[in-house]
C-alpha cells in the first residue's frame, strides 16, 4: 500500500492552482471537471508519477470549521520536504509568500511555515542527517 493522492482544501480552486504552481513551483497533473468543481492535482516537477496533492474545494461546511481551527491555533495543514530550507524560504519571500517566521532549527530537521493563501498553514521541513 502506498499514498498516491493527498489533499488540502482550497477555498478557491483556481486560486490554489495558480499559488502552488507559480509560487510553490508544482505542476499541474489532473484537470477534470466534476460538476461545480474539479478533481485538480499538482505534482513536484521531481516526481511526476509520485504522490498527487489534491486541491480540494471546500463544499463540506464543517470543513471549513476545521481549516479555521488549525489556522487560528497556527497548526499546519500538511508538510512539505525540502533541500534547502534557507533557501527555499528566500525564493518564497521574495516571490510574496507570506511566512509567520523565518527558518527554525530544530535538532535533525529545519522548518518553517507559510500561508498557502487559501486558507492553510504549511510547513516545509529540511531533514538533516
Amino acid at each position: 500500500m502506498r499514498i498516491t493522492v493527498t489533499s488540502v482544501m482550497v477555498d478557491d480552486q483556481a486560486k490554489a492552482l495558480k499559488f502552488y504552481t507559480e509560487k510553490l513551483g508544482f505542476v499541474l497533473k489532473v484537470d477534470v471537471p466534476t460538476g461545480e468543481y474539479r478533481w485538480l492535482t499538482v505534482v513536484s516537477p521531481d516526481a511526476s508519477e509520485g504522490t498527487q496533492l489534491l486541491l480540494e474545494p471546500m463544499g463540506f461546511a464543517p470543513a471549513r470549521v476545521y481549516q479555521k481551527a488549525l489556522f487560528d491555533a497556527g497548526i499546519p495543514l500538511t508538510q512539505f520536504g525540502v533541500e534547502d530550507c534557507q533557501a527555499e524560504y528566500e525564493r518564497l519571500v521574495k516571490l510574496g509568500v507570506v511566512f509567520r517566521g523565518p527558518p527554525v532549527s530544530m535538532g535533525p530537521v529545519v522548518i518553517a511555515l507559510f500561508e498557502d493563501t487559501c486558507g492553510n498553514l504549511i510547513q516545509m521541513a529540511q531533514f538533516r542527517g
